[in-house]
Order: structure tokens, then sequence, then C-alpha cells
């Protein structure tokens, strides 16, 4: 098993920054990919950025040049960087991790983008 919990989440003003944190423990070494997700209301779950165990990734074209996700493999913490927020961005984000032949999901945490 593997334990996702992440933190961060909160009101932040259009323009504004917030970075998300997932701590990350259980059986790490089964780990490759992580990545982020998010949820509008009455939307779909859509992928946000994915990092490899190398650090390639990846963004959805509408956060690419603004969010940056990074890990710290020695911390066992997955990051996303998000700048220059704007409402669209607000949603319930989650972390996920892909350890075959199983994936797992934090809880999320609640990202609200508004003036």
């Amino acid at each position: 098993q593997v334990q996702l919990v992440e933190s961060g989440g909160g009101l932040v003003q259009p323009g504004g920054s917030l970075r998300l944190s997932c701590a990350v423990s259980g059986r790490i070494f089964s780990i490759n990919t992580m990545g982020w997700y998010r949820q509008a209301p009455g939307k779909q779950r859509e992928l946000v950025a994915v990092i490899s165990s190398g650090g390639t990734t990846s963004y959805e074209a509408s956060v690419k040049d603004r969010f940056t996700i990074s890990r710290n493999n020695a911390k066992n913490m997955v990051y996303l960087q998000m700048n220059s927020l704007k409402p669209e961005d607000t949603a319930v984000y989650y972390c996920k991790a892909w350890a075959p032949p199983s994936n797992f999901w934090g809880q999320g945490t609640q990202v609200t983008v508004s003036s």
C-alpha cells in the first residue's frame, strides 16, 4: 500500500500563487510516476501534471508555463507550484501515485481562486 496526504490548498486571489505538497509513505519503492489531478464542480477529474521517477515532466496545456511539478525523493514529497492562478484553476487537487499494477490517490485539497 501507498499513502498520500496533500496539503497547501486554500483561497487565493487571481494572479496569486500556491504550492501544494503531497507526502508519500508506505511501499514507496513500488512507485514510478507521480502526478497531480484536479476536479472542478460538475466536471470530470483531469490530469494536471506528471513527473516520472527520472524527473521527466508533462503538463496539461492550460497550466503549462504556470505550474511546476517536482519531487524530492529523499523526503518522499511531491510538489505542485502554481503561479498566475486563474479562477478556472479552482478545483479539488489530488495527488496520484502509479505503482504497477496499482494506483493510489490522496484525499484531495481544495484550491479556490477568487477575488
